[in-house]
Formats: structure tokens, C-alpha cells, sequence
């Protein structure tokens, strides 16, 4: 069994509030590294914009396959 199944098969017993907290904890840890690292706002709104459309395409890319 490859690394990609097993992670697959875990992710499976997640329901929506394993996924919630998930989302929250992605979040705060972004701004604890946001906080230490302050040059990280001081981009231009565009550089945010276009970070995220790349990242971005290939989830809603699958939403419509």
C-alpha cells in the first residue's frame, strides 16, 4: 500500500468538523508565520491575488471534470 492510499483511506473517517478544524488550524498557523515574518504583507495586493488563482486551479479544475 502506497503512502497516497493510506492517507486516502484516513481522510475518508474525517466528517465536517475534522474538516472545519483543519481549515482553522491552516489558519492560525498562517498567522503565526505571518506575525514572525512581516515582510510577508507588505506585497502588493496582486502578488496575494495571483498566489492565489495558482493555487486555486486544480481543485476547482476538479470540481468541474
Amino acid at each position: 500500500m502506497t503512502l497516497s492510499n493510506k492517507l486516502n483511506k484516513m481522510i475518508r473517517k474525517y466528517d465536517w468538523a475534522d474538516i472545519a478544524l483543519v481549515k482553522l488550524s491552516v489558519l492560525v498557523a498562517t498567522l503565526l508565520i505571518v506575525k514572525y515574518i512581516p515582510g510577508l504583507t507588505s506585497m502588493d495586493w496582486y502578488v496575494y491575488v495571483l498566489i492565489l488563482i495558482v493555487v486555486a486551479v486544480r481543485p476547482i479544475s476538479k470540481i468541474f471534470d
